[in-house]
């Protein structure tokens, strides 16, 4: 997230809450595309993580990108940390080890995705190159420990960092070595958004499983294909995972609202500056907990949009959906996973198949694929059948729904058109991930120094 929200309108009641997500609900005709990506910065020929201060650094990289697109910058503590389009259409910022985030515009086609994803890649690299820098694509950073990750000053990490290490065993490499491709999706209604979250929160680790991309750790396999989606099982587990009451036939707006209030929170930002409230739950901040510690202590509209932004779910739900499960990866599925996520989603014939497929799946099931899917990738199954079988299905759900949609780009193709990653993927029946440890235990000769240079941006 780029930047914390700052709206200072006062909060009356849990119904205002509840309001404020649906106030989400849009018709079809409007329905957005917001792809998020993130990619891990290295200096050429050391393979080292760039540090945030100096002449060749993080803050260099965002100050030069600054100046190329004339987007306002952010500013913690008097530290650039990331850049904010004026009109709300993308944004750059920064995860705690550096990773560098594009948050994308909400595009209405998968051709315009595709197409800013590459053009923020393409001038990324003009700031970077002579620098010395350039980025790797990967679900989890292979090589560098956690003492040698970089830090960056924003503020919300600081005190993430601190709690993290309290409520779980992994939070810390979630923050500083991984990296994801995410998508936003809209919905038309209660009813619309309950359906999409119920069917992406069941299929979140077929996703998982596809774009599985970190089998290294610290330089070495680490035994499991999606380290990352392993880190998740254990970062805190108050705010992530899985929701039980999804599954519920009658969940809603309210059902969410009532999970988020009873979370604890991270932090309130008073005049520009972050508050630790690690020690209270949004329902207890709503009842006063902070009145006579803090002149401006009741809660706002702000200080709850902030709180919406520190769960972390499969999917999380703010007034859009985000899809959370995949890896990072190469540029092709930067474009891949919106395009999946979209086909399904997006189509009312494709998400009534993506229901149908899912629909005697039970939390108990949904959890047993979820735990396997780190270790077993497309080998682990769901109600006895192969991930990589649901997952050829659901991709051919997918298509349909992509081509449903008829958007054809200058050549005449479709939306599908960007599926064809994972085609290759569910053909030769191995993950990238599968295909880096060939790498290590074959060319590589058992180093992941080559990865850097066959797999950067």
């Amino acid at each position: 997230m780029a930047r914390d929200t700052t709206d200072d309108t006062p909060i009356t009641s849990i119904d205002e809450l509840t309001d404020y997500l649906a106030g989400g609900c849009k018709p079809e005709a409007d329905f957005r595309i917001g792809t998020e990506h993130e990619k891990f910065p290295f200096f050429v020929g050391t393979n080292e993580p760039v540090p945030y201060e100096g002449k060749a650094s993080i803050s260099a990289l965002l100050n030069g990108m600054q100046e190329k697109l004339a987007w306002d910058p952010i500013i913690d503590e008097g530290k650039i940390i990331g850049l904010a389009e004026q009109h709300g259409m993308g944004a750059i910022s920064l995860e705690p080890g550096g990773q560098f985030e594009l948050s994308g515009a909400p595009l209405k086609y998968l051709h315009e995705t595709c197409k800013e994803s590459n053009q923020h890649l393409a001038m990324l690299r003009q700031i970077a190159e002579p620098l010395g820098i350039r980025f790797l694509g990967l679900g989890g950073s292979p090589k560098w420990t956690l003492e040698e990750t970089p830090r960056m000053p924003k503020s919300r990490y600081g005190i993430m960092s601190r709690y993290m290490p309290k409520v779980g065993s992994q939070g810390l490499d979630m923050m500083y070595r991984t990296c994801t491709i995410q998508v936003n999706l809209d919905f038309s209604s209660e009813e619309d958004m309950a359906r999409k979250m119920r069917v992406s929160t069941k299929l979140q680790s077929v996703a998982t499983a596809l774009f599985a991309s970190s089998p290294f750790t610290d330089g070495k396999p680490n035994g499991l294909v999606s380290w990352r989606g392993d880190i998740w099982r254990d970062t805190d587990n108050q705010r992530a995972g899985l929701l039980p009451f999804i599954f519920d036939e009658d969940f809603g707006f309210r059902r969410y609202v009532e999970w988020a209030l009873d979370v604890p929170m991270y932090f309130i930002v008073r005049d520009g500056r972050y508050r630790d409230c690690t020690n209270i739950t949004f329902r207890q901040f709503m009842a006063g907990a902070l009145k006579g510690e803090i002149d401006a202590w009741a809660p706002t509209m702000g200080d709850w949009t902030n709180h919406l932004s520190t769960l972390f779910p499969e999917v999380r739900l703010k007034r859009f959906l985000e899809m959370r499960g995949a890896d990072g990866g190469p540029w092709r599925r930067i474009c891949a996973l919106p395009a999946f996520w979209t086909g399904l989603l997006y189509d009312a014939s494709a998400l009534d198949a993506a229901e149908a497929l899912t629909a005697d799946w039970s939390f108990e099931d949904v959890r047993a694929m979820r735990d396997a899917v780190p270790s077993q990738g497309l080998k682990a199954t769901i109600k006895g059948r192969s991930v990589l079988d649901t997952a050829r299905e659901v991709i051919s759900i997918a298509r349909t729904g992509l081509k449903s949609r008829a958007n054809l780009n200058s050549d005449g193709e479709d939306e599908s058109v960007f599926l064809a990653t994972l085609d290759e993927i569910i053909a030769k029946k191995a993950t990238l991930a599968d295909d880096l440890l060939m790498l290590y235990h074959g060319r590589w000769n058992g180093s992941v120094e080559p990865v850097f240079s066959e797999y950067q941006y």
